[in-house]
C-alpha cells in the first residue's frame, strides 16, 4: 500500500514489516514570524514559562529557542505527567536535576501543581536577582512572566488556571492562540501569552511522529495514518496491557492489518459489505490514545551523555 504525506513529494512503499519511513514537519510562517517576536520581547519578562508534554520531555522542546532561553530565568513545565509512564518519568526528573535546569512535571487541572508553579518561579528570579546583586538586594514585587511551548500543549489551560478564570481560549486544536497578549493575573503579575511554536526542523524523523500523535501537529498535516499505525507499533512493542484490553486483542503477535481489521469490527467501523473502514480506525486509535485509554507512555528516554 501507498500513502503519500503533505509534506512529501512521492508517495513511499508502507508495509507491516516496514509501516513509518515518512518524516513529518510543520513550520507555517506565523511560526517564524512569532519565534522572532518572542525573542524580541524576552527583555521585557523576568522569566519564561517553557510548556512541554510529558510524555517527550525533549522532543517538545524547540531548538530555535534554546540559545536565546539559556539567557534568560526559565521554568520547564512538562505538563500532562498524568498520561505519562511514571517510570521513565523519573529518569526523566533525575535527568533534568543533573543538566540543573528548573522543571516541573505537573498536570495543569491540579491546583496543587499550578500554586508550584508561582511559587518556583518567583523562587527563580528572586535566586537570580539575589546572585546578581547581593548587596542590594530587595525582593520585586511584581513578577512578569513570558509562556511559551510548543502547539497542545496545555499553554491556554496553565494561563486560564494561573488566573483562575477563562483568561484565554482553549481548543483541542494546535494553533489556537496566533498572536501575542498581555494578561493580567493578579496586581503582582502579569503574563505574556505567545502563539504556540514548532522548531523549523525536528531533530529527528521520528520526533514527528511522536509530535503527530501528541497532537502538537495537526491532524490535516500529518494524517491520521501514520500517527495511528506507529502508536499500533509502539504500543504493540511495549506491549501495552491497557492497548490489549481495550481493543479485546488475544496476543501482541497479530500483524499491522490484523490488529486494524479487529478494531474496526469492535468498533463498528465498517462500510458497504462489511469492509473495514481505516479512516475511522485511525481518528478513533488517536483519540483514545489523546484521552489515555491505551495507557501512560513515554515517547524517548533521557540522553545518556549529560
Amino acid at each position: 500500500m501507498k500513502i503519500k504525506n503533505k509534506n512529501q513529494a512521492d508517495a513511499i512503499e508502507l508495509t507491516p514489516d516496514n509501516p513509518i519511513k515518512m518524516g513529518i514537519n510543520w513550520y507555517p510562517g506565523h511560526m517564524a514570524r512569532a519565534i522572532r517576536e518572542i525573542k524580541e520581547k524576552l527583555k521585557l519578562v523576568d522569566i519564561v514559562l517553557e510548556i512541554r508534554d510529558a510524555r517527550a520531555p525533549l522532543a517538545s522542546g524547540n531548538r530555535a529557542m534554546e540559545e536565546s532561553l539559556r539567557q534568560k530565568s526559565r521554568l520547564i513545565l512538562l505538563n500532562k505527567v498524568n498520561l505519562a509512564d511514571p517510570q521513565i518519568i523519573h529518569q526523566w526528573e533525575e535527568w533534568f536535576k543533573k543538566e540543573g535546569e528548573p522543571y516541573l512535571f505537573l498536570d495543569c487541572f491540579d491546583k496543587g501543581s499550578i500554586k508550584k508553579v508561582l511559587a518556583m518561579a518567583r523562587a527563580i528570579v528572586d535566586q537570580k536577582r539575589k546572585d546578581s546583586n547581593p548587596d542590594t538586594y530587595v525582593q520585586k514585587e511584581k513578577l512578569k512572566m513570558m509562556i511559551i511551548g510548543l502547539p497542545n500543549t496545555g499553554k491556554s489551560t496553565i494561563i486560564n488556571q494561573l488566573a483562575n478564570r477563562a483568561a484565554t481560549k482553549t481548543a483541542d486544536r494546535p494553533g489556537q492562540t496566533q498572536v501575542q497578549q498581555w494578561i493580567v493575573i493578579d496586581k503582582d503579575l502579569d503574563l505574556l501569552d505567545t502563539p504556540g511554536v514548532m522548531p523549523p526542523l525536528l531533530a529527528k524523523e521520528e520526533h514527528g511522529l511522536w509530535l503527530s500523535a501528541l497532537h502538537a501537529i495537526p491532524d490535516d498535516i500529518a494524517g491520521e495514518e501514520l500517527p495511528a499505525k506507529f502508536l499500533i507499533e509502539y504500543l504493540k512493542e511495549k506491549k501495552s496491557k491497557e492497548f490489549l484490553i481495550r481493543y479485546k486483542l488475544e496476543s501482541f503477535d497479530l500483524s499491522l492489518e490484523d490488529i486494524l481489521s479487529k478494531i474496526a469490527v469492535l468498533r463498528g467501523c465498517v462500510r458497504q459489505k462489511g469492509l473495514p473502514d481505516f479512516e475511522r480506525v485511525y481518528k478513533l486509535i488517536l483519540l483514545d490514545f489523546r484521552k489515555g485509554e491505551l495507557g501512560k507512555v513515554c515517547f524517548g528516554i533521557p540522553p545518556k551523555d549529560i
